[in-house]
């Protein structure tokens, strides 16, 4: 069976009014509400500005995560590090990109820890990659990296807004199985790409799946109501044969659990419909 997942934050009140946040004083309270309405994971969100107080770079705090996915047994399978947006590996000087490659090391440590499979880097909006440069210095990145990623078997996911032959590309210099790609099946709408050709064309890279509506050159939606043409993904992605996870990070709601379990219903449906049976 497809494993569900929800964006971390999403089944709780909003932080200043923001889309996405990480729930810093609160973060264990979703994991019962994420089993309550039927999702198997969490997705975690990695941010600062103080990171070296979030859970996830503290012992105490990653002892705190693992206790909480064994009492409640929704597991957190992926890391989203939002804070490579604001500290990108591939920009700043020499010595800021040092730092933020030692984040990333410290980070596929700590997602080993917890049994996450995937630590991803969004490459989008503000940290857009905009030139060869910028990707040159990603793809030394991430090989500094590599030989502990090996080590601990965790994945390095990239998402981006590149067109989708650039990505594939880009993904191409690596040729790894631990380095992939993470489908934003809204962005993609919001950007105007084809989704049968984006996903052919990044085909086995895609190792995780955000679901999300968007408007074309706008922003999140609810779920259906969009430019994301979820019967061309789902039945897309059952073409290449994709059994990763399916992440809800969908547009937030006066109702935020009522909405999650509406959603989570139209993506079982699509999953059952078209990746159950490939």
């Amino acid at each position: 069976m497809t494993e569900i997942g929800v964006m971390q934050g999403r089944l709780l009140p909003r932080i200043d009014g923001r889309i996405q946040a990480f729930p810093w004083g609160n973060w264990q309270e979703e994991f019962p509400t994420a089993r309550t309405v039927g999702f198997d994971t969490i997705e975690f969100i990695f941010e600062g500005p103080d990171i070296e107080k979030h859970p996830l770079m503290q012992a105490d705090g990653r002892k705190s995560i693992r206790e909480t996915i064994r009492e409640t047994g929704v597991r957190v399978g992926s890391i989203c590090a939002d804070y490579f947006m604001d500290e990108p590996l591939f920009r700043g000087s020499v010595a800021e990109r040092e730092d933020s490659r030692r984040v990333l090391s410290t980070l596929i440590s700590a997602a080993a820890q917890i049994e996450a499979r995937f630590v991803e880097i969004p490459c989008v909006d503000r940290s857009s990659l905009t030139s060869e440069r910028e990707r040159s210095d990603l793809v030394d990145a991430v090989n500094a990296v590599l030989p502990e990623a090996e080590e601990k078997n965790v994945g390095i996911l990239l998402e981006t807004d590149l067109p989708p032959h650039d990505f594939r590309v880009l993904l191409d210099r690596w040729s790894h199985p631990l380095v992939g790609a993470n489908f934003d099946s809204g962005n993609s709408a919001s950007l105007g790409y084809e989704p049968i050709e984006e996903i052919a064309t990044l085909s086995d890279t895609i190792q995780n799946v955000h679901v999300k509506d968007r408007l074309l050159g706008g922003t999140t939606v609810p779920l259906g109501t969009g430019a994301a043409r979820f019967d061309d993904v789902f039945e897309s992605l059952g073409t290449i044969g994709y059994r990763g996870p399916l992440i809800l990070q969908t547009a937030r709601d006066d109702d935020d659990v009522g909405a999650a379990s509406r959603y989570l219903a139209m993506v079982r449906r699509w999953s059952d419909t078209y990746l159950a049976q490939k």
